[in-house]
């Protein structure tokens, strides 16, 4: 049965079985996959810090990332009503609630498209209508290109359908100042570098999954040592990148410290990686899962960095 197979919509909601309210609202909250919008803010609120050169409005913190997880939580409600398919056949992702029936995909879908309107006016109305179209491009991207178009159908659906996953560095900045630059440009670009080596090895680990729902994930059409040698090319790149912010965004040592340390720990990993993947090693000794995780670290410790570098600056001034 397809993602957009009428049938589907055939199975309503489970019928009552003592389940209270606070189930209910847990599976729609599972929807949105909170795990992700937790990586995603991550690079928003420092941002904003770096666009104030201080410390911004906490108002206008609140009620970004307010609209910041409306719109992410509609792009994932959507992404899950339109893979619903696939998510069945997939171990790592049978338990999602479209799969298991406790919400339909009618009410999935409904959803989906409250939180949409909710989050193009909350971000529209109080924060600016810059900001608004950011994310509501970033939705549309992610679950028109990406999910819809790419994810079955090219190797490479990762690395495009990621610049979505970028835009929330361009609406934290957009936010503050109401306009876009060159620094929160290098800021996506940092984050768009980062998706394909963050995302492979998970793509590796959990290879015959995906074999099975036939996306061709680069791991599944691929040899390990080709995506290795592509995680290792993208991660010095990402690592340039993020170098290339310092006289961009005009940072301070804080930050070139913590990229550098960071990026190096990165890059290490990465030709762990490929070091295991000559030796013909397979997902077990391949072990891919420690740079995934090792990933979201570097992320976090980067625009750590970029919130820290600016208030540094202005004690010293001080």
């Amino acid at each position: 049965m397809t993602a957009l197979d009428p049938r589907a919509d055939l199975a309503a909601a489970p019928s009552p079985d003592g389940r209270g309210v606070r189930f209910v609202v847990g599976q729609y909250i599972a929807l949105t996959k909170p795990r992700i919008i937790e990586l995603l803010l991550i690079t928003t609120v420092p941002v904003m810090f770096l666009a104030h050169r201080g410390v911004p409005s906490l108002w206008l913190v609140v009620a970004t990332l307010v609209g910041g997880t409306l719109s992410a939580g509609a792009a994932n409600t959507l992404n899950c009503y339109l893979d619903r398919d696939i998510d069945a056949v997939m171990h790592r992702t049978s338990n999602r609630p479209l799969v298991t029936g406790t919400v339909s995909p009618r009410a999935a879908l409904l959803f989906g498209l409250l939180l949409t309107i909710a989050s193009t006016l909350w971000l529209g109305l109080l924060v600016n209508w810059l900001s608004s179209a950011l994310a509501l491009a970033a939705l549309l991207f992610y679950v028109g290109v990406y999910t819809a178009l790419l994810k079955r159908r090219t190797s490479q659906n990762i690395v495009w359908g990621g610049a979505a996953g970028c835009m929330p560095v361009l609406v934290g900045w957009s936010a503050v100042t109401g306009s876009l630059a060159w620094t929160p440009v290098v800021l996506f670009a940092v984050v768009f570098l980062w998706t394909p080596p963050h995302y492979w090895p998970l793509s590796m680990k959990f290879k015959d999954d995906y074999a099975a729902a036939h996306i061709p994930m680069l791991p599944v059409v691929e040899k390990f040592i080709v995506v290795a040698r592509q995680v290792v090319a993208y991660s010095w790149a990402m690592v340039a990148a993020s170098l290339l912010l310092v006289p961009v965004g005009r940072m301070g040592w804080v930050y070139l410290v913590g990229a550098v340390v960071a990026g190096t720990l990165f890059v290490v990993e990465a030709h762990r990686l490929l070091r295991r993947a000559r030796e013909g090693a397979g997902p077990a000794v391949l072990k891919p899962m420690r740079l995934f995780h090792f990933s979201i670290t570097y992320l976090t410790i980067l625009f750590v960095a970029v919130a820290i570098d600016p208030l540094l600056h202005i004690a010293v001034l001080r």
